[in-house]
């Protein structure tokens, strides 16, 4: 038997993954129509025909509407200020309530916090790993006012249920998107199955501009609303005949011609790693099928998955290998990453939120406990254990791999189960490991 790498045995493969690349030509020629312009923004943060942004922002967004069937799309400098933007063009304010996952980036409950909402951690399906609706359920008071779904990993979340539980409860619903452009659920688009969603645009996601964010909505009102938040909204509300002033304290989340450009190149190639991304991550689910200890992601009935990332539920009682020494050893197999590519899996993924500091000591905004503070006769518990599902996935079961992804091929995703299944067939050279 084939000694182990991190004994000191011959990796199981040594050539390096290639790198993931979206770079190209079009982005180049993009970008250099653009500069040879000479305006790389087209934004005026006063009234008139350029508060809308430059000719490229608006192509963009035109391009992404038209694509998917949006009735809008608002594009942002980053996911972070399209969730701040979203949250505020659906008026939430001090003391309300919003229901949000705890496994997620940290951003989809502090864009919550920014307008003096509170946050409300809801559970997560033990399959899926989106928002459980039996856990929002449970969750729901008087001073709830939305529920932030998050496709997490990539998969639609199961939309069906907690759109009963918003339209039984007049609640808005902000659909978190940032790992699932493209995705579908039950033939919808995800992103304005509830009252306004959107996708980031950041380095590592499907497609990306360096920064930036894209929200979508069906809601003409919720648009005008984004599209002020955006852009510097005090000084336009008169020209654009707003009267609800609500949350309308605009910002500057604008997006450059210079990413947009990019953006526009990028859009034409996501359809192609979405192929790309189902393609290797089916042929991984049915080569880790039966092998005890590891359970393949699962897509729900309805559902599509864009694999941003691919999750496994690992058993360390069937393996004998505790979940740490089996994602050191598997690892090892594999040539080491760059600090830009991960390779092979990673064990856990973000802590969950509640058990942050913030969340903790409930310091945010300011020193004196805003916004917990604006329900003063309301104890908000965050401590270990009011999300256990998610507790679970996170300190023992739950771990990914980001190679579902192009330029990889299944001779690639081959390489990865044969290092899984020799570290499996060894767990008495991984005791004390």
């Amino acid at each position: 038997m084939t000694e182990l790498a991190i004994n000191g045995g011959a990796p199981t493969r040594t050539t390096p993954y290639a790198v993931r690349t979206t770079m190209g030509e079009a982005e180049k020629q993009a970008v250099m129509e653009v500069m040879d312009s000479g305006h790389l923004s087209g934004f005026f943060g006063s009234p008139g025909p350029q508060w809308l942004g430059g000719p490229k922002v608006q192509e963009f967004e035109r391009k992404w509407a038209d694509k998917y069937g949006f009735g809008h799309a608002i594009s942002v400098n980053s996911w972070t200020t399209g969730l701040m933007t979203a949250v505020g063009a659906v008026g939430i304010g001090p003391g309300d309530e919003v229901i949000v996952s705890p496994y997620t980036m940290s951003a989809s409950a502090t864009a919550i916090l920014f307008y003096g909402g509170i946050p409300i951690f809801a559970d997560i399906d033990p399959d899926t790993f989106n928002l459980s609706a039996e856990s929002i359920a449970a969750r729901i008071t008087p001073r709830t006012k939305a529920i932030m779904v998050v496709h997490i990993f990539g998969q639609a979340a199961d939309m069906d249920p907690i759109m009963a539980l918003a339209r039984k409860h007049n609640l808005k619903v902000i659909e978190d998107a940032a790992q699932a452009p493209g995705v579908h659920y039950k033939g919808k688009p995800v992103g304005t199955i509830g009252d306004i969603g959107g996708f980031s645009l950041n380095y590592h996601k499907h497609i990306h501009t360096g920064e930036g964010g894209m929200l979508v909505t069906n809601d003409a009102r919720l648009a005008l609303r984004c599209q002020l938040i955006r852009n510097h909204g005090e000084n336009l509300i008169e020209a654009q005949g707003v009267e609800d002033l609500t949350n309308m304290l605009g910002s500057n989340y604008r997006l450059t011609e210079l990413q947009a450009a990019i953006g526009l190149a990028q859009l034409d190639r996501l359809d192609n790693y979405l192929e790309t991304r189902q393609r290797l991550a089916a042929h991984f689910g049915a080569r880790l099928a039966g092998i005890p200890g590891l359970t393949p992601a699962k897509v729900a009935d309805g559902a599509e998955h864009a694999y941003y990332l691919y999750p496994v539920k690992y058993d360390a009682a069937v393996t004998g290998i505790s979940r740490a020494a089996f994602v050191r050893a598997v690892n090892a197999e594999l040539p080491t990453p760059t600090i830009w590519e991960q390779t092979g899996f990673v064990e856990a993924y973000v802590k969950p939120l509640y058990l942050a500091p913030l969340y903790q000591q409930k310091i945010a905004i300011g020193s004196k406990g805003f916004p917990w503070t604006a329900n003063p006769d309301v104890h908000y518990d965050y401590s270990r254990g009011i999300c256990p599902v998610v507790e679970r996935m996170h300190f023992e079961e739950l771990i990914y791999t980001p190679l579902m992804r192009e330029p990889l091929s299944e001779a690639d995703i081959d390489d990865f189960v044969a290092a899984i299944r020799k570290v499996l067939s060894q767990p008495q050279a991984l005791q004390g490991k």
